[in-house]
């Protein structure tokens, strides 16, 4: 037998086995003697916590010696579980930013290199007017548009006052911004946005050990609105129509500059930003009777409020401004139907060699010069959408018939395969292989196939090696089929769209199954969600709160 020496919550010497006890034996022993549970008690020996492990280890093995000294702590059964699920929470935390770049990272490659979508929509860049935009090289598209979207995502965070996770967000948005080409970069203001962000975010967060910093981000997002906004934002206005969407943002910058000087001990610097963000604040408030008035006009009251304070309080240019936005909306929402119209149509070009899609701006003005729309896709497909090299295609006779000869090929190859998934699916329903065989060469839609089965009226089996092979249709769009076979037909049609694309050229759901679609699918709805004045629409009350107190502080020091 061996002694050990406890000290803690129970102190005297212990007779043990080395060889033969356990941390949790050890543990209930001393949790006897401290009248207390097992599971609230710590064992401390040579500086290390002495754990249950999978209980196969004795004392001897985990190091402890003959006349060992044991500190025995009390804890919280409690804290214990709310430490675990601090830990467990951390790791989720942890987990899901990870998935929110990943997601945007993907999302990002598919939507700037040209692939074929897997999804039925396109991320593309716009400006304040809704018009398409090409920003520099690919690698600048997919930089700014992955700054873009989790930058986004930050501002759900914010909103949802979640200010620790969207720090991590906006850092993660700040580094893909930052593989952008610079001179394209200056020229817009999400990442001067940005960095405003960040620092209300350390503002939130009451965190002064990142003063120093947050006055060099705010200095980086004054010089860069400058740049994109014009000095005392000229462009802006011009664009604008002589209106004023960045005031809250401007009121924001102010307030930071403000708290951030009077912390540096620069309190007239404090004294005149505050002053002016002040100013701005004032501005800012929407009279009731003018809120009203535009909402009793059928718009709702987050509109109306966010016209009126880029209108200057100004009912008519507000309603104009409303009246236009609606009108854009809905461009967007037609826009929108045919684009998921038009990636419809790529998916059945399949894909280049390089894995792009064909390019349908490109695609229809081959079309309109007079070549047969599926043999123009073909040769734009062979040849990365290089126009001319798909015209010199189209014009070669001997090209020309190759490649109507590949269609025709293509053709009967999906035929066949249409067949096979009809036979497969009519086997899984439990008919006969053969009787299946026999019951599509009648022709027709699947429905009537299926019907044709169930009332035996299949040709018989044993004709049908005299019978030449026949290709049905599998038709797809019939209004009378019964919901069985509805499906069957869906599911058929989605096998054939998967196998629209060359020999050779994987399609799309080999990559769908490694994506997250989950994360994906939240980023490009906030997307969805935006316009183009969403960084600009702040809604001012903390900041109002915030110049207050600091005013108060400046005047209270006897600030003048």
């Amino acid at each position: 037998m061996a002694k050990v020496k406890i000290a803690g919550t129970w102190a005297g010497v212990l007779e043990v086995e080395l060889d033969n006890w356990t941390v949790p034996m050890l543990r209930e022993e001393v949790a006897k003697r401290s009248n207390c549970e097992p599971g609230s008690i710590n064992l401390i020996c040579a500086g290390r916590v002495l754990k249950d492990g999978d209980c196969s280890e004795n004392l001897t093995q985990l190091g402890v010696k003959n006349n060992a000294k044991i500190l025995a702590s009390r804890v919280s059964a409690q804290e214990g579980k709310s430490l675990g699920q601090e830990l467990m929470a951390e790791s989720e935390r942890a987990q899901r930013l990870a998935r929110v770049k990943a997601a945007a990272t993907a999302l990002s490659k598919r939507h700037a290199d040209g692939s074929l979508p897997i999804e039925d929509f396109n991320i593309v860049l716009e400006d304040q007017s809704g018009k398409k935009v090409q920003m520099g090289s690919e690698t600048d598209q997919r930089a700014i548009m992955m700054g873009l979207m989790l930058h986004t995502n930050a501002k759900q965070l914010i909103k949802a006052q979640n200010y620790q996770d969207a720090l991590e967000v906006l850092t993660m948005g700040e580094e893909a911004f930052s593989l952008c080409d610079p001179k394209v970069i200056e020229l817009v203001d999400n990442p001067s946005i940005l960095q405003i962000d960040m620092v209300w975010c350390y503002f939130m967060l009451r965190d002064i050990n990142w003063l120093s910093v947050a006055g060099i981000r705010l200095e980086k997002a004054r010089e860069g609105l400058e740049r994109a906004h014009g000095k005392d934002s000229s462009r802006v206005r011009l664009l604008q129509e002589g209106r004023y969407p960045e005031r809250a943002l401007y009121l924001r910058l102010e307030l930071l500059e403000g708290v951030v000087a009077y912390h540096s001990g620069q309190v007239d610097k404090s004294m005149k930003v505050l002053t002016s963000a002040q100013e701005k604040f004032t501005q800012l408030q929407v009279p009731d009777e003018s809120l009203s008035l535009v909402m009793s006009m059928g718009f709702r009251e987050r509109d109306a409020k966010r016209a009126l304070r880029m209108s200057n309080q100004d009912v008519s240019s507000a309603v104009d401004f409303l009246v236009a936005q609606k009108a854009k909306t809905a461009q967007k929402q037609e826009d929108d139907i045919r684009r998921r119209d038009e990636i419809k149509e790529q998916k059945k070009y399949g894909t280049t060699p390089l894995k792009k899609a064909v390019d349908i701006e490109k695609l229809n003005q081959l079309v309109s010069i007079g070549f047969e729309k599926e043999l123009a896709a073909e040769a734009l497909r062979r040849n990365e959408n290089d126009s001319e090299k798909a015209l010199d295609d189209l014009t070669n006779p001997e090209t020309n018939s190759s490649i109507q000869q590949h269609l025709e090929s293509r053709k009967s190859k999906r035929q066949r395969q249409a067949v096979d998934a009809s036979v497969e699916a009519l086997v899984r329903m439990g008919f006969d292989r053969s009787l299946a065989v026999e019951a599509l060469r009648g022709g027709g839609t699947m429905d009537q196939a299926i019907r044709r089965l169930l009332s035996g009226q299949a040709p018989n089996p044993t004709n049908a090696a005299d019978q030449p092979e026949a290709i049905p249709a599998v038709d797809a769009n019939n209004n009378n089929q019964s919901d069985a076979a509805t499906d069957i037909a869906n599911s058929l049609a989605s096998i054939l769209d998967d196998q629209n694309g060359e020999v050779g050229v994987p399609s799309t759901s080999s990559n769908a199954s490694e994506r997250d679609a989950e994360m994906e699918s939240e980023l490009a709805e906030e997307l969805a969600q935006a316009d183009a004045f969403t960084d600009y629409d702040i809604e001012v009350t903390k900041e109002g709160e915030a110049i207050s107190e600091y005013l108060a502080l400046l005047n209270s020091a006897g600030t003048k």
